[in-house]
Formats: structure tokens, C-alpha cells, sequence
């Protein structure tokens, strides 16, 4: 809700649309409490938070992405400074650091208490025959201290924004700490043009959060978007992809029983007339929209019930 509200008053300043996402996202990219995106993110499986980003400008189709960025607080900033300053659209690794160093970025270590603690519980739970104590042998010690032990559930999440100004200019940024305790160099589909956010500044754009590898295979953004080219209203154009991805998820280990995905998925489509959409795989949660009077959460359409 913040982020959002941030960007329309933004856009009311005359600030470009990319530069309103991008500032909506550092919001939640700087806050310390969500473990998804930016500073205090889960990290890899060695303990290192690995960032990614893009954004995307709708009236020169120009485009910007870091990937497995560290030490940055605010990866869409980068990113967008990758589109502003380079002939590039991707810098990853220590590359997309180097340069955002160049360009005036201070580094910081991105793990905070919490996202370390989460991850050392991770890692305590991977063998009972390595060295690290597991929960049952260290329960006794954190309730004497008064704490409780930190989450075992292994979450992803993502923020993706998408802005649509006076005069119809659209734009967007997608920013993420990535699959907690990913294998080092793990990179989703959030800084992926077309897979994570892709803006036609004559259609519309969309964005993503979710399994980015099953995103990454169907090129998820990039298909909405044309479906909105091609005439579908904005929930079509989503539910279109939605019923690709499930079609397309054919590894066991990915299925449920009946046949159904194991993980969700949901993408975010905003049309340049101001209509928009946000859709699931399975039922659950909301998406915030600020059209310039409110502010407000709307439930997510989907697939299916469970």
C-alpha cells in the first residue's frame, strides 16, 4: 500500500514513471521486516543475500536488470541506473556490484538478525548427521531466553509495481531477495524483461511474483502483454498464462496428486486505458491499487480453490 501510494504521488510531482516505481519499490526493498526483497532478505544457502531487479520504460521500451547483486540495499535503483547509464540491459554477480559501486552506491551487509537466525535454522535442519544442533537440542536454550525459534517455513516473495501516469506513460520495476536458500547464483525470473516485467508503453504492462522458473518458461509477462495487444481484457490475458504455466508443469516432483502445480504463481497486468487485473494459481491474498483517489487492497482472482 505504501509502495503504491508512494508512486502516484510521485507521478503527481511529474517524476517519470520509471523513477515512481523504482521508489515505491525501496520502500519495502529498505524495510528490514520483510524478508523477500532488498535489506533484511533471506539469503543463499551460504548465508549471502543475493538481490535481483529490473525495470522497464514503457515510452522508449528501454530496460535495466541486475542479477545476484550483494551488498546493495536498493537493486531497482541499480537497475534503473543500468538503463540510464549503459548499452546494457543485465549486469549480474559481481559485475552488477562493481558497477553500482561506480555509480555511487554504498555497500552494507543486507542480513539482518532475523534473516540470519532464519537462515541458521535452515541450516540446522539439512542433516542430524552434520555438526549444527537442531531445534529439539537448542529449544530448551531459546525458551530460557524468553524467544521463540525462528520460522522453518522456506518462503519466497517479491514486489512488482506497475505505474501508469497522466499522460499515459507506463512503466515498471520488479525487485526480489529471491528463493530462500538458494543455491549461490541463483537468479528467478524477477530481473528477467519478459519473464519478471515487461511494459509496451502502446499496450500495457505486467509483472510477477511466485515460482520464477516456471515464469521464466513460458515468459510469462511478455505473453500477457500481447495478449492485451491482441484484444484480451487484462484478467484474460492472465488467466491465459496461468492455464499455460499448468499446462506446461510436467515434472512429478512439481505435482500434486491430481495433477495440479505444487507452488503458485500470480502476475499483475495494468493496460494503458487505466484497467487492471492480478491473478493466481491457487485462491489467496490481494494486490494493492492506488488510481489516484484510493488506495486499497483488491482479493486476487484464480485458477483454483486449493
Amino acid at each position: 500500500m505504501r509502495a503504491v501510494e508512494k508512486a502516484v504521488a510521485l507521478m503527481r510531482e511529474g517524476k517519470d514513471v520509471v523513477e515512481a516505481a523504482v521508489e515505491g519499490v525501496a520502500i519495502v526493498e529498505l524495510d528490514p521486516n520483510d524478508m523477500s526483497v532488498g535489506y533484511g532478505g533471506l539469503p543463499n544457502e551460504n548465508g549471502v543475500v543475493e538481490l535481483d531487479a529490473c525495470v522497464m520504460h514503457g515510452p522508449t521500451m528501454r530496460a535495466g536488470a541486475v542479477g545476484a547483486l550483494q551488498n546493495i540495499k536498493t537493486p531497482g535503483r541499480v537497475a534503473r541506473a543500468v538503463m540510464q547509464h549503459t548499452d546494457h540491459v543485465m549486469l549480474v554477480g559481481a559485475g552488477a556490484l562493481a558497477f553500482a559501486k561506480a555509480v555511487g552506491f554504498e555497500e552494507s551487509n543486507l542480513l539482518t538478525e532475523a534473516s540470519r537466525k532464519a537462515w541458521m535454522n535452515w541450516k540446522s535442519r539439512l542433516s542430524k548427521d552434520d555438526d549444527w544442533l537442531d531445534d529439539d537440542e537448542i529449544a530448551k536454550d531459546f525458551a530460557a531466553k524468553g524467544g521463540d525459534l525462528p520460522t522453518t517455513k522456506r518462503p519466497t516473495g517479491t514486489i512488482t509495481c506497475l505505474c501508469l501516469n497522466a499522460k499515459r506513460e507506463l512503466g515498471g520495476c520488479t525487485s526480489t531477495s529471491g528463493l530462500a536458500y538458494k543455491v549461490p547464483g541463483r537468479v528467478g525470473d524477477s530481473p528477467i524483461i519478459g519473464a519478471g516485467l515487461y511494459v509496451d508503453g502502446d499496450v500495457g504492462a505486467a509483472g510477477s511474483t511466485g515460482r520464477g522458473e516456471a515464469n521464466i518458461q513460458v515468459g510469462g509477462t511478455r505473453v500477457i502483454v500481447e495478449n492485451m495487444k491482441r484484444g484480451l481484457p487484462p484478467l484474460d490475458a492472465i488467466m491465459n498464462v496461468l492455464k499455460r504455466v499448468c499446462d506446461q508443469t510436467r515434472t512429478e516432483r512439481l505435482l500434486k496428486s491430481k495433477g495440479k502445480p505444487n507452488f503458485n504463481l500470480t502476475y499483475y497486468a495494468l493496460r494503458k486505458d487505466g484497467a487492471v487485473a492480478a491473478a493466481s494459481i491457487y485462491k489467496g491474498g490481494t494486490y494493492a491499487v492506488n488510481d489516484g483517489e484510493t488506495n486499497k487492497h483488491i482479493e486476487l482472482a484464480y485458477l483454483f480453490e486449493n
